[in-house]
């Protein structure tokens, strides 16, 4: 038998690999009043900066995460927020492991620290709590990232002052896995 080269040993090693782990249940997230790729409803939208919503954060749920995930975040950002840097909406940090949803309304209260631990990150709005929709009159639409980071550690070492580009540094440097979904509004 003739010796494998090295590229059908990597070959065949990556269909091995692929074969073993595509049985692999994938991590998952949705909501039951959002809908991926649909239009976010005003329950969501934010109350001010000319926008007349209820900003009340979402139903969101989880599956299948990596065993070794030791906490969650949540973050929610509009890419197409006319700022050159988009626009954080939510940031919810140390969600304990043992958690596979947060019901509506969950970022209701506008303060940093919540119950078993649960952190609030000021957002764009800055307010410590979920912030809706609340695109410029006239823009284009705009897209809204809802993303579940699985973490490698408990908590997250973040003060009040904490800014949402320094969360966000914590939440990638400690991801082991994340799954999102998308939706839309515009005005």
């Amino acid at each position: 038998m003739k010796q494998l080269t090295k590229f059908s040993y990597l070959i065949l090693t990556a269909f091995f690999v692929s074969c073993s782990t595509s049985h692999a249940k994938a991590f998952k997230v949705k909501s039951s009043e959002i809908k991926y790729g649909g239009m976010i409803k005003e329950t969501h939208v934010f109350d001010g900066f000319g926008c007349s919503g209820k900003n009340i954060s979402p139903q969101i749920s989880w599956k299948n995460a990596p065993k070794d995930t030791k906490s969650f975040a949540i973050t929610v950002y509009d890419p197409d927020a006319p700022t050159g840097s988009g626009w954080w909406h939510w940031f919810l940090v140390n969600i304990p492991s043992s958690y596979e949803e947060i019901p509506s309304n969950f970022g209701a209260q506008n303060k940093f620290s919540l119950d078993e631990g649960i952190l609030q990150v000021r957002n764009d709005f800055g307010q410590y709590k979920f912030g809706g929709p609340c695109p410029p009159k006239a823009d284009k639409r705009h897209r809204y990232i809802f993303t579940i980071h699985a973490l490698k550690v408990e908590k997250l070492d973040l003060d009040k002052n904490a800014t949402a580009a320094l969360a966000g540094f914590m939440i990638n440097q400690n991801s082991i896995a994340k799954t999102s979904f998308m939706a839309f509004y515009d005005r």
